[in-house]
């Protein structure tokens, strides 16, 4: 009897510690309350299916709408749901009129808030860092999926302005997105629904002096946290070397920057594919107190197009911050062996015959030009000739006309 009483009351507080934990709140006509210490809260509020969005009644009876624009109320929709942020709400009994669901779920987010990772002192331009961000809500990780699956984050960078505020639109800096990232459990971010948002970010901007903001791509979460940041030029060069000879490899040679990069920190991972797919990987480090390293690549007999990719570990000389710089794929065609003396001849044939055929197109233009010249001159000359026997003719019209016009003259003999 003990037993079976003890089993009930374990089963009862179950049941209210889950329903304590849960964040729905089940409410009587979608009706709730907001007490007066709360400075910031967010409502999801659940309603049918293409319906329009719910309208928010403060306790004062004043209305708040989607469509509205308002100084201290953020309002996100979807068919089906509406997520409202409001700074500063009134205390008191609130009511979302609408199409709710059956269920009547409304979820309730006080003191949301976003915190980030604060940006290192030095950038480096090609790196790659691992950047992460938090939502809490009431100093605690908010881990309601409904929320989270819709919140996508951003870093962007803005060329650094001073008084950029007083700029026109035209004039301000257009900011660069380098990072999009959801809490989705993806590549670096470790699990999804943790509040937890993490993301490699590329740092691939020129380096200068940026304005670095965090803030939500699709507007669910609009408070920005903003860094000025430095981007300085990549501290590491790379050569590839490729072999021409059978039995050695090709190579690959990566230098550090003094100053910049920690002696002995240079550590080179790379991944060769060949054209038949097959993968082959290499690691090369420096010395302990070096700053370069060479890394072998296998040099295969198979002709055809390989890439390679990898990625560069270093630690920063100054603040000993790790650092990691990507190399995106790179690659080189394997080819069969070439006769020098052969080339040699076949290019210059290739030569001879070119000149060949510009000389023979000189020949004939200069030919052509002659020709053109020759009938130039014939034209010409026919030309003159006419204007002369015209001239003459008229000359000798005139003349007969003038011996005409003069009458003969008669001699008369003397008579006896």
């Amino acid at each position: 009897m003990l037993r079976a009483l003890s089993v009930a009351i374990l089963a009862i507080w179950s049941c209210l510690a889950s329903a304590a934990s849960e964040s729905t709140m089940s409410l009587l006509d979608n009706r709730f309350r907001v007490d007066p210490s709360i400075e910031q809260i967010t409502f999801l509020v659940h309603r049918e299916q293409s319906s329009q969005p719910v309208v928010l009644v403060r306790p004062d009876g004043k209305k708040y709408y989607a469509w509205g624009s308002y100084d201290n109320i953020r309002w996100y929709q979807e068919p089906a749901l509406d997520i409202v942020s409001i700074d500063q709400p009134m205390p008191g009994p609130w009511q979302a009129v609408g199409k709710v669901t059956p269920k009547n779920n409304i979820r309730l987010i006080s003191h949301l808030k976003l915190s980030t990772d604060a940006f290192p002192n030095h950038l480096y331009h090609g790196e790659a860092l691992k950047f992460t961000s938090r939502l809490t809500s009431d100093d605690k990780p908010l881990v309601l999926r409904d929320f989270l699956d819709r919140v996508n984050l951003q870093v962007t960078f803005t060329k650094f302005v001073e008084n950029e505020d007083e700029l026109i639109n035209e004039e301000r800096p257009v900011p660069l997105v380098i990072g999009d990232f959801q809490d989705d459990g993806r590549d670096l971010d470790e699990q999804a629904g943790d509040g937890v948002f993490t993301v490699q970010l590329p740092i691939e901007v020129q380096p200068g002096k940026y304005r670095a903001r965090i803030v939500s791509g699709n507007g669910v979460f609009l408070r920005a946290e903003e860094q000025v940041v430095l981007v300085y030029p990549n501290p590491i060069s790379r050569t590839f070397i490729q072999s021409r000879e059978q039995n050695q490899p090709h190579q690959l040679v990566v230098s550090g920057e003094q100053g910049m990069i920690a002696p002995g920190s240079l550590l080179v991972s790379v991944e060769k594919s060949a054209p038949d797919g097959f993968k082959s990987y290499g690691q090369g480090q420096v010395s302990q107190d070096g700053l370069k390293a060479t890394l072998n690549l296998d040099n295969d007999p198979e002709l055809g197009k390989y890439s390679w990719q990898g990625v560069i570990f270093a630690t920063d000389f100054a603040t000993q911050r790790p650092l990691i710089f990507p190399i995106q794929e790179q690659t080189f065609s394997v080819v069969d062996d070439v006769d020098l003396e052969a080339a040699r001849k076949a290019k210059e044939a290739e030569l001879a015959e070119q000149h060949r055929i510009e000389t023979e197109k000189r020949i004939l233009a200069e030919r052509e030009a002659e020709r053109k010249r020759s009938l130039l001159m014939i034209a010409v000359g026919n030309v003159v000739m006419l204007i002369i026997g015209i001239l003459v003719w008229l000359i000798w019209r005139k003349l007969k006309a003038k011996r005409e016009a003069i009458p003969e003259m008669q001699l008369q003999m003397p008579k006896n």
